[in-house]
């Protein structure tokens, strides 16, 4: 009997592989039949299942997954290579199980319909287009900067314990009036990521556990990324499995809530990026727009960028290496530079939202 398990999913993996490349061709089929369909039902039952556990139960997965690949080699040589052929095929029928596993649980999420054409609006901006962003992005920032600190140079600190934050992120959610995004988020799943200290030094900020669909995040992070890092984990963990669609997402969510932590936290976020891609195109002129900059907004970027350089090394490296090629082979072409792409979706959104205000 275990041996015609073994053999019956060996063979379903390349099947698996097949209709995954039949997805890619029909992001419509994923868009109508899973993500707005199966994984809303699917989803909510891991949340009502997973929630109420203090700790993170997809840390703990992902040990245990770790731990089995360790006893597999461990037997492998302990056997001096004998019964290879029956090696090879557990080591394929757990490949095929793990991956059919992440697909069903939340993986067909990476084929669904791209978000720009979901909200109807175009990738294309041009430079002029990005200024404006920019700048009104700047305005912003800086004027809410004022309001949460008595001196123009003073960073912004955030005052909460991480519990409260999630609170204010889950509220942020689910009371989020924008009718352009759905978010059926009724349950909070965020936890503290068992791993915290791998996540530094690996540059994670958080992730979000397909299986479970726990949405973890970085404790150790400055508090004042805390408030976007959760916002883009529970992007993920709605079905916006693209990097560049979460940040959008996560910006959304932070720029439009009412509290004026979330709304620093989630303008800066956005700001960055804008800044970031404006130097692509024009290095001087990003250059005049950070001199326009608040010195406290500069030193709360200084925080952050601080922290990342603490954990630098040649782990990261690897994970980046590694967590690319992840991208690359799960829809996302430009592998880690996707995260830049969130720009297209900020600039073209809300000029959109203004010429719909007119």
């Amino acid at each position: 009997m275990k041996n015609i398990t073994l053999k019956f999913l060996a063979l379903f993996f390349p099947l698996q592989l097949l209709l995954i490349y039949v997805l890619k061709q029909n992001p419509t089929w994923v868009e109508d039949y899973y993500s707005t369909s199966f994984f809303l039902f699917i989803s909510q039952l891991q949340h009502y299942l997973t929630s109420w556990i203090p700790f993170s139960l997809g840390d703990l997965f992902y040990s245990i997954l770790v731990i089995i690949m360790l006893m597999w080699v461990f037997r492998l040589f302990k056997t001096k290579f004998r019964r290879m052929r029956t090696r090879l095929l557990e080591a394929l029928a757990f490949v095929s199980l793990i991956y059919f596993l992440f697909h069903l649980f939340w993986g067909f999420n990476y084929y669904r319909l791209p978000l720009h054409q979901s909200l109807g609006i175009s990738t294309d901006y041009t430079k002029e287009e990005l200024q404006e962003f920019t700048c009104d992005l700047i305005q912003k920032t800086n004027s809410l900067h004022s309001e949460l600190v008595s001196n123009d140079s003073l960073k912004v600190d955030y005052e909460f314990r991480q519990i409260q934050l999630q609170k204010l992120v889950f509220e942020a959610y689910r009371n989020s009036v924008n009718q352009d995004i759905k978010i059926p988020y009724r349950v909070e799943n965020l936890k503290k990521s068992l791993f915290s200290l791998p996540l530094s030094y690996g540059g994670f900020s958080g992730y979000v556990n397909p299986f479970t669909n726990e949405g973890q995040y970085n404790y150790k992070i400055p508090k004042y990324k805390l408030p976007t890092t959760m916002a883009h984990e529970i992007g993920h963990q709605l079905g916006y499995s693209k990097e560049n669609e979460a940040n959008f997402i996560a910006s959304i969510i932070t720029m439009e809530d009412e509290n004026r932590f979330l709304r620093y936290s989630g303008l800066t976020f956005a700001l960055k990026y804008s800044l970031n891609d404006m130097y692509k195109k024009d290095p001087l002129l990003s250059e005049a727009l950070i001199a326009e900059l608040n010195s406290g907004v500069l030193k709360n970027y200084k925080e952050v960028q601080e922290f990342w350089q603490a954990y630098t090394g040649p782990v990261e490296l690897i994970m980046e290496t590694v967590y690319g090629n992840y991208l690359k082979a799960n829809n996302q072409p430009q592998g880690m530079e996707s995260y830049s792409y969130v720009v297209a979706l900020l600039v073209n959104y809300y000029q959109q939202k203004q010429i719909i205000n007119h």
